[in-house]
């Protein structure tokens, strides 16, 4: 999000050169600068002890694509927390293991959103009122699946590039 006016006291701001920054919006009632801000979103391959990859389907977001699990990070919530919680809300299941992947900025969207893969016992989902469908899948299954070139296609190509590695 790009400020054209302080959200502390509403001045219009200017720009201002600040050190390497370059030109900055700043507000001169407050004397200091207002960066763009981004939102902070976790995407998650959540992947069981045989490999298969559990894919939803959200009719917000898609009705031909399916996606990873993903959500915003509440205020004060840490990323591995983030990745735990939305699985549970939305898939039902325990995460087993955890691990920080990659990060994928969305400049178009203004997220950024945080990659990890997710180790979970295969088990029957319980779905929230945010999921229309969910599904197992495997890696050849689910990568045309996923819209081309998307965020959860290039998680999911990069979680299984290091599974060919260990």
């Amino acid at each position: 999000m790009k400020f054209t006016y302080c959200p502390h006291c509403g001045t219009k701001l200017i720009l201002k050169e600040i050190g390497d920054e370059g030109p900055t919006p700043w507000c001169t009632a407050c004397e200091k600068p207002l960066f763009p801000t981004f939102y902070t979103c976790t995407i998650n391959l959540v992947v069981n002890e045989y490999r298969e990859i559990a894919l939803i389907r959200q009719g917000y977001v898609s009705t031909e694509n399916y996606v990873c699990v993903a959500g915003y990070m509440k205020p004060g919530e840490r990323a591995e927390d983030s990745a735990h919680r939305e699985i549970k809300e939305e898939l039902g299941l325990d995460v087993i293991s955890l691990s920080y992947i990659d990060s994928y900025p969305m400049a178009e969207k203004g997220l950024l959103m945080l990659g990890f893969a997710a180790q979970v016992k295969k088990a029957e989902f319980s779905l929230s009122c945010e999921v229309d469908s969910a599904r197992w899948f495997t890696y050849e299954e689910a990568l045309p699946r996923m819209r081309e070139g998307s965020v959860a296609q290039r998680l999911l190509m990069d979680v299984f590039s290091r599974l060919q590695t260990v």
